[in-house]
């Protein structure tokens, strides 16, 4: 069976969808690879590399793609990709499944077997698997950086014979796997750091950490968490309540770095145009959630943008600017996906559709859409 590995054609999009490494391990396995030219240029993976690995090349994404059993990208295809894709091939990528619905369709109409991995449940069994905790973990990361490079000012203190420079006061709005990974980075920086997150268990990774957790209401904030370790919609009395404690918290701050989502949702509205008025001149707003909407009223997609005197930087694929790190670690998440689902002895594909990670995330089959979430039967 074939896998084969195109080029990215979303723009911004640097990542590669495997590794000489990965590569190594499908060919075991029985697949043979084979790689578009350039697949991997932005992720400083020369098409030599991948050569080496055992993988054949492809000139282009119409003889890569005529033949492919599976086809294994990052982000999801464009429409004339798909297109080149045969009948009852498998797709497996970050399809952003639930708010791209008529993309779905298009996937069942094509006849593909469609995998979305941002869908894979959160189980101790698929953590090997999760693309959101190897991706967002970056991102957290390169999100503190970004800030740093356009802050005017230092983020450790410092004592210098002319006088001494203030530490930074970083705020981080969400702690999830991104957000923990910039409360630490920012840290390691040597910020003050504050994080808020509506799940009353992100306190004692926050004080772990050693950042200081903004607390709203407790009691309500103890029933704000799914069974899948993500963060409910908040009603209306909680809201203003919140609105209230962010706004002195988010004056106080030199650093806002904004990660809250809510999976198939808009993101929620944390920091209002007013807030920013209110800020420091100066200070810096790293908008993780723009893409759905963003944490911040005034951030902009993919700009980064001065207003109030505070910067706000938008870019919607902040792993992208990590490429290298990210698509070796998004690489291992396919093949710790994949492996399961080949037949030792005949080297074949044997999909187990009652398995509980295949469940959670396959969005097309046998020409329809079947998960829940999108059939109106449930969801996540």
């Amino acid at each position: 069976m074939k896998i084969a590995i195109p080029k990215e054609r979303r723009t911004g999009e640097l990542r590669v969808a495997a590794s000489p490494d990965t590569v190594k391990k499908f060919i075991g396995l029985g697949f043979s690879v084979a790689v578009e030219a350039g697949a991997g240029s932005g992720s400083a993976v020369p098409d030599e590399a991948f050569q080496g690995a055992g993988a054949s090349l492809a000139a282009d994404a119409k003889s890569l793609l005529a033949d492919a059993d599976i086809v294994l990208k990052v982000a999801r295809p464009l429409p004339e990709e798909v297109g080149l894709m045969k009948k009852g091939a498998v797709l497996i990528a970050n399809l952003a499944a639930l708010v791209n619905k008529a993309e779905v369709e298009a996937y069942a109409k094509a006849g593909l077997t469609a995998f979305a991995m941002e869908l894979v449940p959160r189980i101790t069994r698929a953590q090997s698997m999760d693309i959101l905790s190897s991706q967002a973990n970056l991102a957290g990361y390169r999100a503190v950086i970004d800030a740093a490079a356009v802050y005017g000012r230092g983020f450790p203190m410092m004592m210098t014979a002319a006088g001494t420079v203030a530490p930074a006061k970083a705020l981080i709005l969400g702690a999830g796997v991104a957000g923990l990974q910039a409360i630490a980075t920012a840290k390691r920086l040597g910020a003050v750091v504050y994080a808020y997150d509506v799940r009353a268990a992100a306190k004692e990774q926050v004080e772990s950490l050693g950042g200081k957790f903004v607390m709203v209401d407790e009691s309500a904030m103890k029933a704000a968490e799914t069974s899948g370790g993500y963060a409910k919609e908040m009603g209306e009395e909680y809201k203003k309540k919140q609105a209230e404690v962010l706004a002195d918290a988010v004056k106080k701050a030199d650093i806002i770095i904004c990660t809250a989502l809510i999976p198939g949702k808009p993101a929620p509205r944390l920091v209002t145009a007013e807030m920013v008025k209110g800020m420091r001149p100066g200070a810096v707003i790293v908008d993780l959630a723009v893409e759905m909407g963003g944490n911040c009223e005034l951030s902009e997609l993919d700009q980064v943008v001065v207003k109030h005197g505070v910067t706000l930087v938008g870019h919607s694929n902040m792993a992208s600017r990590i490429a290298v790190d990210a698509s070796t670690l998004y690489a291992k998440n396919l093949l710790n996906f994949l492996q399961p689902l080949v037949d030792k002895e005949t080297k074949a594909l044997k999909i187990n559709f009652d398995d509980e990670i295949v469940k959670g995330a396959l969005v097309a089959h046998d020409g329809k859409v079947v998960h829940p979430a999108l059939t109106g039967e449930g969801g996540q």
